[in-house]
This record gives structure tokens, C-alpha cells and sequence, in this order.
């Protein structure tokens, strides 16, 4: 069987790996998501079997490695996340042109 200090150390672990939680504000600032109460009562109760203690460990690498991925794709890829007309004007910033600046159909300047 694992020790208290693995036990404590794995389900540590799987804390940071997680999401940080989005509930709303409540009345107490210590208010725990569904997803962490039920971390807390497995880790809790008796001492889990060998084969719960590595299914464990083996969600605590992949989550480790999906951040991991997620932080390369965004440090390599940085239009990935904007809209079609940002991820323009910037290429075209990057060969040293400015888009034309569009007017309203009503052919009104401001």
C-alpha cells in the first residue's frame, strides 16, 4: 500500500493540475467545486487500492502534459485565438503595411 506522504503528495498533485475553480463568489471564500469535494472524500476515506493509487498518478501526468500542450500551442500559435480581421492587420504589420482605415457605408467621417 502507498504512504500517507505519497497519498498527500499525489492528491496535491492533481490540485495543481487542475483548473482554478470558477464558482461564484459565495458567502465563504473557501467554497469548493463538486470536482474538488469529490477528490477530497476519495483521497479521505481508507487507504485506496494500488491499482486507484497509479490511475491516479497516470491523470496527474496527462493533465500535467495537456497544460503543457495547451501553454506551446499558445506561445507558438498567437492568432490562434483572434478573429480573422486581427489575425489580418497584423500579417500585414508584419510585412510592413497598415490596412486602410474603413469609413461607415453612410460615407460620414467622424
Amino acid at each position: 500500500m502507498s504512504n500517507p506522504s505519497q497519498l498527500r503528495s499525489l492528491y496535491r498533485s492533481l490540485l495543481r493540475e487542475l483548473p482554478p475553480k470558477t464558482l461564484p463568489s459565495s458567502s465563504s471564500s473557501r467554497a469548493r467545486s463538486p470536482l474538488h469535494q469529490r477528490l477530497r472524500e476519495s483521497f479521505s476515506g481508507d487507504a485506496p487500492h494500488e491499482h486507484a493509487v497509479a490511475q491516479a498518478d497516470q491523470l496527474v501526468q496527462y493533465l500535467r502534459a495537456q497544460r503543457q500542450y495547451t501553454t506551446l500551442l499558445e506561445r507558438y500559435n498567437p492568432g490562434m485565438n483572434m478573429d480573422e480581421e486581427e489575425r489580418v492587420r497584423l500579417t500585414a504589420r508584419r510585412v510592413g503595411m497598415d490596412l486602410p482605415v474603413e469609413y461607415p457605408k453612410g460615407g460620414e467621417t467622424s
